[in-house]
């Protein structure tokens, strides 16, 4: 069912210093910042040959992000993005097969602006999956 990783998402609490950790510490190459307010955070993607990191910074103190900040206040890794080829066809068999998906059940818009659906960690061995449409 699912496909390639997508990315692998890091909490930060300073988006800018962990902006320049990757690209002046690793060499690598990182995209500007911006505002996702319908999933209140701020994300910046560093791009790697076999898939990206996204680094998430909470928009607001409402964010997600900022509560996973308060447990983790040194932030850390928030959730892994696979990629699906029908995100409702994913859903769909997901829930049949006992997984809960988060929020509404209906996919929003992404960072890339395709749809995405999160399903909650305690049915992914503790781990928050996004799913994106390929």
């Amino acid at each position: 069912m699912i496909g390639r990783l997508n990315h692998l998402a890091i909490a930060v609490s300073d988006i800018a210093k962990a902006s320049k950790v990757y690209r002046d510490t690793l060499g690598a190459e990182v995209s500007a910042k911006v505002a996702q307010p319908d999933h209140g955070v701020s994300t910046v993607f560093i791009s790697l040959p076999n898939t990206k990191i996204e680094l998430l910074e909470p928009l607001g103190v409402d964010s997600p992000i900022a509560k996973f900040l308060e447990r983790n206040p040194d932030g850390g890794i928030h959730h892994v993005c696979y990629e699906v080829p029908d995100i409702r066809i994913a859903r769909d068999k997901l829930k049949a097969l006992g997984a809960r998906v988060l929020g509404d059940g209906e996919p929003k818009i992404g960072a890339h602006g395709r749809p995405v659906l999160f399903l909650h960690p305690k049915d992914f061995c503790g781990t928050l999956v996004e799913l994106e449409q390929a």
